[in-house]
């Protein structure tokens, strides 16, 4: 007797029936569909990539896992602040917050927010490049900061955002 499979549609790029799609088998037996063209396949582990086809996939066998509860708690600020970590890097709330315009207090609580969410995580104080693609070649290290960056949780919610911008404004 053949085991039936599972499907799950990828929360970082949420294809549609039509685009086009791969799969990747998951250890606990399930096969999630990315969007071909998705980012996030380049860091899986091509062994477990597979050839998968809207025909093959039967809608009432997917489990729709479209965003984690998690991004329903995000705003467009918080979408700005992982953008900004995205863009710049890892960077501590005082410069964040001054390049976007936000109090300090706020954007503290913000950071903390996104870092419990798990979109975002500390990083602990030691010789940095400060400033990505700011200033070239310029090393600081700053032991008094909280650092945070971007985490593969924060990249899918960008995606995430990103999509959802674009789908309601066509």
């Amino acid at each position: 007797m053949a085991t039936e499979l599972t499907y799950k549609i990828a929360k970082c790029c949420a294809p549609q029936e039509g685009d086009a799609i791969t799969g990747y088998f998951k250890e606990d037996g399930t096969i999630t569909v990315h969007g071909a063209a998705c980012n996030a396949v380049q860091g899986l582990r091509v062994e477990r990539l597979l050839k998968v086809t809207w025909d093959e996939i039967q809608t009432t066998e997917i489990a729709t896992d479209a965003l984690a509860p998690e991004f329903a708690e995000l705003d467009e600020t918080d979408y700005f602040i992982l953008k900004h970590h995205q863009e710049l890097g890892m960077d501590y709330s005082i410069v964040v917050a001054e390049t976007l315009r936000i109090p300090l207090e706020e954007m503290h609580q913000r950071h903390r927010k996104l870092k419990e969410l798990g979109g975002l995580k500390r990083v602990e104080g030691r010789i940095i490049h400060y400033r990505k693609n700011i200033v070239k070649g310029k090393w600081i290290k700053h032991r008094n900061h909280t650092y945070y960056e971007l985490t593969p949780e924060g990249k899918m919610w960008i995606e995430a955002f990103e999509h959802q911008q674009t789908s309601s404004e066509t």
